[in-house]
């Protein structure tokens, strides 16, 4: 069972959820589900109306543009620009021919954002770490890495040499003071069938030295960790939480939240402002495209969480001061 704040893990050495249970999934379940079929067909590409590209932040604002699933760049009034799990790549998948693929294009191109000073991983799956996007960025300004243990070497493949390690709960420091703590989910690892669980997972908090406070999940099922990260590092300004990825609910529940998840996510984490992620481009599970979208917006009532469109900027004021 999990003791203090490090990452729990089992006899064998590989990471455990927070609550110390098995993280990921088993093959037998894995086999279990590819039974059942494929679900809702999806349409081969959607083609969004074009956004323009994202401007720099207003005065006492952070600027968060979605690039889509669970790429966004933060740009925050005063510093950092940060990119999250960055994936441009036409598929999620370590084949060219096979394996997820996008919906839809990227809502920006990589070269039209603003030079991060950070790229924040939440974790190796390929919808979320893309080798070939990251050896873009070494092109780009080769910008440090933030990510969670083990991670380190997997993402030194792609050229990127600059890489802090965090266990959960740990923070880094990034120039000019801007503090990232890497924080507990319930979800997983893995890149092959002999790996999993060997590289941490995780979401991310980020203060700015002026004061704004933002969440990246990255990926999680719904738990008690979102209470416990809102009570300790909350409120948050903004918080960027996904909604899709959920049917059927006997397997995705453990790693992934529906829209009804996500809103007591929402609360829990005390944000003023959440934004809705991982839902409408890679074809991950069963539910149609629309529905995660439609649920949410049929349940949300008077609480602040967006679902932007693909490439748009949102920009959302914060609230504290050095």
């Amino acid at each position: 069972m999990p003791g203090g704040d490090d990452a729990p893990r089992g006899a064998d050495g590989r990471f455990r959820n927070p609550d110390g249970s098995h993280a990921g999934k088993r093959l037998t379940e894995v086999l279990k589900l590819m039974v059942g079929g494929d679900g809702a067909r999806w349409p081969r590409r959607i083609t969004d109306p074009p956004q323009p590209p994202p401007a720099p932040p207003p005065p006492g604002h952070v600027a968060i543009t979605a690039i889509g699933h669970a790429s966004f760049c933060i740009a925050i009034d005063g510093g950092p620009v940060l990119l999250t799990d960055p994936v441009w790549s036409e598929r999620a998948s370590p084949f060219r021919a096979i394996g997820p693929r996008r919906a839809r294009a990227p809502g920006q191109a990589l070269d039209a954002l603003p030079r991060a000073d950070a790229v924040l991983l939440s974790h190796c799956h390929y919808d979320h770490c893309d080798i070939g996007t990251l050896r873009q960025l070494v092109r780009m300004g080769a910008p440090p890495v933030v990510t969670g243990l083990g991670n380190a070497a997997l993402v030194r493949q792609s050229g990127l040499e600059e890489v802090a390690e965090l266990d959960w709960w740990q923070a880094h420091t990034l120039p000019g003071g801007h503090r990232i703590t890497y924080l507990p989910m319930h979800h997983g690892s893995a890149r092959t069938l002999w790996d999993a669980c060997r590289r941490l997972w995780g979401g991310f908090a980020i203060e700015s030295v002026n004061g704004a406070r933002v969440f990246f999940c990255g990926d999680s099922a719904w738990g008690p960790h979102f209470a416990e990260i809102g009570e300790r590092l909350g409120p948050f300004d903004a918080a960027l939480v996904p909604i899709g990825a959920y049917d059927p609910r006997w397997f995705m529940s453990s790693v992934h939240m529906n829209p009804e998840e996500a809103m007591q996510a929402h609360h829990a984490l005390r944000a003023r402002t959440s934004i809705a992620m991982h839902f409408g481009v890679f074809k991950l599970t069963r539910e149609p495209i629309d529905e995660p979208p439609q649920r949410l917006r049929a349940l949300r009532g008077d609480a602040d969480f967006r679902i932007p469109a693909f490439g748009e900027t949102i920009s959302v004021p914060f609230s504290r001061s050095c």
